[in-house]
Order: structure tokens, then C-alpha cells, then sequence
């Protein structure tokens, strides 16, 4: 049996507040952000089985009970109770909470409390600019401001995010260098011009600057890779095209960790292996693969050295989320381990110090989590 410390979640949103019918619980078991088609059901997926598996048992149901049961059970404790049983179940005794999506999520110190748990933030760099922008009402005031914005965030937050994609002008806006200040200025204009109260960075230029200014604070920088996802308005971007932006900034002293790699993972876990800075997430293609994760973790394992591959849950808006992601993620790390170890391959103390590596090490010391408080 290899056995894992308390996990550190080093990628997760906040839950939603509000109770939850049948049909807006089942479209957040799905990535597409729209309903099942007519006459089927996304709890027929790999995401919507797991939570069947490990969910119920936590709300004191058998496990694989019908959704319908489960509901009427969660309906029964209530939010909040509901909440607290599965994210204390969940074994994750540390969440980095990604604050930048929209809707009614509970922050960092919430869930840090429903859970018993710590939590620390990690600031999203589009949606900073908006708020910065919302309350600037020139080019040159949102410069200023933004800066003073970065800089304020990066003394609370351990790392800041982007979800930078194709829709973003990813060549551009993944340039190996930074932008000049002319051209800051230029594209700061052209957004803050066309842009609505509340609207959404765009322009490749100014995430550009935002990328090159969250790399010049010294935090991890967190990027989004892999398949789209229309819940959190990114798209992301296949990480075979990072690999300039990658290169520039190795040697400069910030961490860049490739978050949501799957179907990309392999390529993810190559420029970790290449690159000292660069870090690959596990993440939720555990928790979407299923039954099949531990195949997916194999080919993680193949390519990037342990020390490079980081837990996370990525769950949002349900707790049950965050619990299949630390359970799928535990089951497949004891089946592909113990494998190995079974086989003559491995000897059970290296399997044990490379899984608390990858559960919580690895993120304890990327994230400079000894010395960060607590949000």
C-alpha cells in the first residue's frame, strides 16, 4: 500500500454557496458548460461515475448510490454542512484557490474553513487587469495602476495564473520577449476603447505585458494548457506553443507550472523535464480520466522527473470536485507505484518518497509554502 501525506491542492477554485437541482449540479460534472444532449446524462462519464464512487460514503450513503438519492441526501445536510463532510474528507489539508472566476465561490478562507484546512491565493493576471481597468478611467491611469496592483498582489498571493489560448493571439501574446512601453501603452488604449465595463482582456499585447510583469515579481506563474473550457472563459492553449516563451524565461528565477495539460500531458512533461523552471500539473485529467487515470499518471511518470509533477484537484463550484480529484489522483498513485514496487521495479521507500513528493513536497517547495501565509 503506498501511503500519502495530507495533499497539498496546489490548483483548486472555490464552491458555489447556493443548493443545487439535479440539472445545474450535472453541468458542472461536464467541461463543455452546456447541457447533455436530449436523453442522456453527464453522470453517464467518467467524472459523474467518480463522484458516485466516492462521494456518497462521505454523506453516509453507500457508495454508486442513483444521483437521485445523492441529491436528496445533499438537499437534506444543506450546503454548507454538505461542504464541510466532503472537503474534510477529501484528505487535502492545503488549497491554493485560484480567485479569478466569476460566480457566487467561496474564497480562500472559507474554504480553508469548511475544510480544516490552510488555503492561500493565487491571483489571476486578465481578471486583476479587469478590476484594475473598471476603476481607471484612462490608458495612462490603468498603467499606473496595474503596476501598483501587481506589485500588491504579489506580496499576499504564492503565484499568479493566466489562461492565455488561442483566442488570445497565442503566438503573440507568448512572444519570447516582453513588450515595449510604447506598445503597452498602444494596446492598454485600444482595449480600455472597445472594452465594456466588466469585459475581458484580449488584446495579445497587454497579456503579454501582464505575463513578463507576473515574471518579473518572482512568483510561480501558473499556465493554462491543454483542452478549452468554457466555465472559465479561457481558452487554453496546446503547450507545444509555450515552448519560446519557456525558453526566454528560463534562468530568471520564476517558476512556470503547466497546469491542465490533458490531451497535451506528455508534451507538458517533457518541457518539465527540459527545462529547469517548468513544473507539469496532474491536476483534474486524473479526475476526468476516472478508471483510466492511472494510465494517464504512467505516461506522466515516463517523461518528467518526480520532482516536476504536482496534485491538484482543480475543483470548482462543487466539493465534490476537489474530493474526486484527491482520491482518484491517491488511487491511481497507489495502483501505478505499487505496481512498479510489486514488480521488482521500485523499492517501496523510493514509491513512499516519491508519492508525498508529488502529493504535497514538490508543492510545498515550489510555492515557498513554509514561509507564505495563510490567506
Amino acid at each position: 500500500m503506498i501511503e500519502t501525506p495530507p495533499l497539498v491542492d496546489q490548483y483548486c477554485h472555490g464552491v458555489l454557496r447556493t443548493e443545487l437541482g439535479l440539472g445545474t449540479f450535472e453541468a458542472q460534472l461536464s467541461r463543455s458548460g452546456r447541457p447533455p444532449a436530449p436523453g442522456t446524462t453527464f453522470f453517464d462519464t467518467q467524472t459523474g461515475f467518480a463522484v458516485r464512487r466516492w462521494c456518497p460514503p462521505l454523506l453516509g450513503l453507500e457508495p454508486h448510490c442513483p444521483p437521485a438519492r445523492y441529491l436528496a441526501r445533499r438537499r437534506e445536510l444543506g450546503v454548507l454542512e454538505t461542504g464541510r463532510r466532503l472537503l474534510r474528507g477529501s484528505g487535502i489539508a492545503t488549497y491554493l484557490v485560484d480567485t479569478g472566476l466569476p460566480g457566487d465561490l467561496t474564497g480562500p478562507r472559507e474554504l480553508a474553513l469548511a475544510g480544516d484546512a490552510e488555503a492561500h491565493e493565487i491571483v489571476r493576471l486578465e481578471t486583476l487587469a479587469e478590476q484594475v481597468a473598471d476603476t481607471s478611467g484612462t490608458s495612462a491611469a490603468f498603467l499606473v495602476n496595474l503596476a501598483e496592483a501587481l506589485h500588491a498582489a504579489a506580496g499576499t498571493a504564492v503565484a499568479f495564473s493566466c489562461g492565455t489560448g488561442a483566442g488570445h493571439g497565442t503566438a503573440l501574446a507568448f512572444a519570447p520577449e516582453p513588450p515595449g512601453p510604447d506598445e503597452v501603452r498602444a494596446a492598454a488604449g485600444r482595449w480600455l476603447a472597445r472594452r465594456t465595463r466588466g469585459g475581458s482582456v484580449r488584446d495579445p499585447v497587454l497579456l503579454r505585458h501582464l505575463l513578463w510583469s507576473a515574471v518579473a515579481s518572482g512568483l510561480p506563474l501558473q499556465l493554462h494548457a491543454g483542452a478549452g473550457d468554457p466555465r472559465e472563459r479561457i481558452d487554453r492553449t496546446d503547450p507545444t506553443l509555450l515552448t519560446d516563451f519557456v525558453r526566454a524565461t528560463a534562468g530568471l528565477g520564476t517558476d512556470l507550472v503547466l497546469l491542465h495539460g490533458y490531451p497535451y500531458h506528455r508534451h507538458a512533461a517533457h518541457l518539465a523535464a527540459a527545462f529547469p523552471h517548468v513544473h507539469a500539473d496532474l491536476g483534474p485529467a486524473l479526475a476526468h480520466t476516472g478508471a483510466r487515470a492511472a494510465e494517464v499518471l504512467a505516461e506522466l511518470l515516463e517523461l518528467a522527473p518526480f520532482g516536476k509533477l504536482l496534485f491538484s484537484s482543480g475543483g470548482r463550484n462543487l466539493p465534490e470536485l476537489h474530493v474526486v480529484g484527491a482520491r482518484v489522483f491517491r488511487e491511481a498513485l497507489g495502483r501505478v507505484l505499487g505496481g512498479w514496487v510489486g514488480d521488482g521495479a521500485w523499492s517501496l521507500r523510493d514509491a513512499q518518497r516519491v508519492a508525498a513528493m508529488v502529493a504535497a513536497g514538490n508543492a510545498r517547495r515550489v510555492y515557498r509554502l513554509a514561509t507564505a501565509v495563510p490567506a
